[in-house]
């Protein structure tokens, strides 16, 4: 009986042994399936930048492995037609050569490992920088801009360069040299531009955050037709050399991203402003509505979701004051358009001659799709948008002074922190739509139903944030605006963080 005892006892232990190993194994088994949801490529590309770079840093997931992640996602989002170089090979060293560094010992910069897509007008010395024009497909500058030069420093990787409208000439995206970049709610439609390529990327999940431009409404317009967030800063705020130019007026580089907090990360790399954003309350904070000008001639579906949206805001404990801007319709229209049509052919010049592009202006043009060739041969003296140098000069010395100080004085007398609009008067319309839209019946051109709200912001150097408030009965996004005084800027992104969670998210699209 002892020995048997003792045998049984011997099973008995190994037995107990093979079942605490099977278990720990199992617990083994079960953490790294675990650890493998936590970081599954479906969930990687959901995450914001803020999300995914505080992953990179605690070494949670690699900096290879996300860019993967985002690869993967662009190649399946091939059809949007968003980008124009996407370098994976490059892409994927660039974040071998992120993981050896924090693996190393270095200390990660803020945006460590973060792949972020570039519109391409901006200069980047180790892709091409197209201008979304055939004669500087093959172009490569000697240096990167220096908005690119502050994201690399702070660890970011370049992507790729994304699709636009031609020269920034437009707000469709639809180029007749590189193809049409596709709009992710609906493929028919346009994404807006003339930073559509970067707006459908952060749209469709191929990256959280993004470089894009605006001169009258190109980091706006997109990211209003495209459901998610946009921040023009005040004019000067980011340094926006290096960029194919329209004029040095009015040209202001800027983010694009599907969070507010992301905007404001991207904006204390781009301004090294690192000043924390204050918790705000909304009950008692004033907002503009300045109907005579922003509000008439909406869509009805524009006009439905944006006053669901203010009503949202009230609920919140936000006051609307009934107010308008004097005189603005007059001097947007004295200021806008003359500024730009006078000085983007001699802005071209001489971007194509600081940078060494090889070609002439004249080269540039002729070789041009057919739309962007007629833009300037409607610039040209004796074409129908011809604008003289007396025109010109009033524009910029006399009327946009004005338009400055009208702002300034109706921020100071009124109280409000921002002005709120709905950024388009449509929703996004159909490629190939963009000479006259339909509206209530009526024949719109197609310019002033995606300018006419975006254009006194960017004219008069205001930080403008646009962020989602719904969507419309046939499931497209619908954008607020709201413009803050000039220099505003940290101030505009914490009221976003708390107009973001009042106004709630819409939907993603389903590609």
């Amino acid at each position: 009986m002892a020995k048997l005892q003792r045998l049984s006892r011997r099973k008995f232990i190994s037995l107990a042994s093979v079942s605490a190993v099977a278990a720990a194994t199992g617990c083994k088994r079960q953490r790294e399936t675990q650890e493998h949801r936590e970081v599954s490529s479906a969930e990687l590309v959901e995450l914001s930048a803020v999300e995914a770079i505080a992953k990179l840093k605690q070494g949670e997931v690699t900096a290879e492995r996300y860019a993967t992640a985002l690869l993967d996602r662009c190649q399946q989002c091939a059809a949007l037609n968003a980008f124009l170089t996407l370098p994976r090979d490059q892409v994927l060293e660039a974040a071998r050569a992120a993981d050896r560094f924090r693996s190393s010992g270095g200390k990660p910069g803020p945006l460590h490992g973060l792949p972020i897509p570039v519109k391409d007008s901006v200069n980047t010395k180790d892709m091409p920088t197209t201008g979304g024009t055939p004669a500087l497909r093959d172009f490569r500058p000697k240096e990167d801009a220096s908005i690119v030069r502050s994201l690399l420093a702070a660890g970011a990787i370049v992507l790729g360069k994304t699709n636009l409208h031609e020269l920034s000439l437009g707000w469709t995206s639809n180029n007749l040299a590189f193809g049409a970049v596709h709009n992710p709610y609906d493929a028919k439609r346009i994404p807006g531009g003339s930073s559509g390529g970067t707006a459908a990327a952060i749209s469709a999940r191929m990256a959280p955050l993004g470089v894009a431009e605006d001169t009258e409404g190109s980091i706006r317009v997109p990211a209003a037709l495209c459901g998610i967030t946009g921040f023009r800063p005040t004019t000067t705020r980011y340094v926006s050399t290096g960029v194919v130019p329209i004029t040095p007026l009015f040209d202001q580089v800027g983010p694009h991203a599907r969070t507010v907090r992301d905007l404001a990360l991207f904006d204390s790399v781009a301004a090294g402003d690192w000043s924390a954003l204050r918790t705000i309350n909304l009950k008692g904070r004033k907002l503009g509505v300045c109907r005579k000008y922003w509000f008439g001639g909406l869509d009805r579906e524009v006009e439905r979701v944006t006053m669901e949206a203010l009503r949202k805001l009230q609920d919140a404990g936000m006051e609307l004051m009934e107010t308008e801007v004097p005189d603005l319709a007059q001097l947007i229209e004295r200021t806008t358009i003359p500024i730009q049509l006078y000085d983007a052919p001699h802005a071209l010049k001489k971007y194509l001659e600081d940078y060494g592009a090889g070609v002439t202006r004249e080269q540039l043009i002729a070789e041009s799709s057919p739309d962007a060739r007629q833009d300037f041969q409607d610039m040209a003296p004796g074409g129908k948008y011809f604008i003289s140098q007396a025109t010109y000069l009033a524009a910029r010395d006399v009327y946009l002074p004005k338009l400055k100080e009208t702002f300034r004085e109706y921020f100071s007398r009124t109280g409000v922190e921002a002005i709120v609009f709905p950024a388009t008067m449509i929703a996004a319309p159909a490629i190939g739509e963009d000479v006259d839209v339909t509206i209530d019946g009526k024949k719109v051109s197609f310019e002033t139903a995606v300018s006419r709200n975006i254009a006194p912001g960017s004219t008069a150097g205001l930080p403008g944030l646009v962020l989602p408030a719904g969507m419309t009965s046939d499931g497209l996004p619908i954008a607020l605006e709201f413009d803050g005084p000039a220099g505003s800027d940290r101030a505009l992104l914490a009221l976003g963080l708390a107009l973001e969670g009042a106004l709630g998210s819409i939907p993603a699209p389903k590609l």
